[in-house]
């Protein structure tokens, strides 16, 4: 599954426009970072790591660090879409900054057996190299001014989801259109068809 891609409820999206708030989407519906499963699903399918990597040194404090960076990151974009743009939570910001220091993974180019250059990292990464890519994009996405004014919170009913609104005329209303959208739709045309019955 790439980036960017649409998905069932009940799987990973990547449809936010940034790394950082994909992650934030796996609290929403439902917690989807419950176990070390669907976090290695996340961070592969992120493209945090290359498929195929193996994470020998995961183990449930990844869980727990990964939802804490979730945090901090919610407290953060949260603050910044308020309107009366309230400072942000300085124990989250101190904590983001944290995370950010860390040292990233090192890519490499691999040749396959058909000759192709593929990417895979040097080692395996620790977890904290991981936390401190999506700190990193969490930093740049905060401290930009044009992508913090292209920051849109969904319009649909109960979604929480923060995404950049990249659309042309900045008219994009809802997370996904495919899910929230189309939940909107469905409730306009069962309210015009209710009008007509009744």
């Amino acid at each position: 599954m790439a980036p960017g891609t649409a998905t069932a409820p009940h799987e990973p999206r990547f449809d936010a426009g940034r790394l950082c708030l994909d992650l934030l989407a796996t609290a929403h519906p439902v917690e989807r970072l419950h176990s070390l499963p669907p976090l290695y699903a996340w961070i592969t399918a992120s493209g945090l790591v290359p498929q195929g990597t193996l994470l020998p040194a995961a183990d449930l404090s990844w869980v727990t660090a990964f939802r804490e960076l979730r945090g901090c990151v919610g407290q953060l974009v949260h603050a910044s879409l308020a309107p009366d743009h309230r400072a942000p939570a300085a124990p989250a910001l101190a904590r983001l900054n944290d995370l950010a220091r860390a040292a990233t993974p090192a890519p490499c180019a691999v040749r396959e057996e058909d000759g192709t250059l593929v990417r895979r990292l040097d080692a395996a990464p620790e977890c904290a190299a991981l936390l401190a890519v999506v700190a990193r994009d969490a930093v740049e996405l905060l401290t930009d001014p044009v992508a913090r004014a292209a920051l849109r919170q969904c319009a649909g009913d109960n979604c929480s989801l923060v995404y950049v609104d990249t659309s042309r005329g900045r008219r994009r209303r809802w997370c996904s259109s495919e899910v929230c959208g189309n939940r909107e739709r469905v409730a306009r045309h069962r309210r015009r068809t209710a009008v007509t019955r009744g």
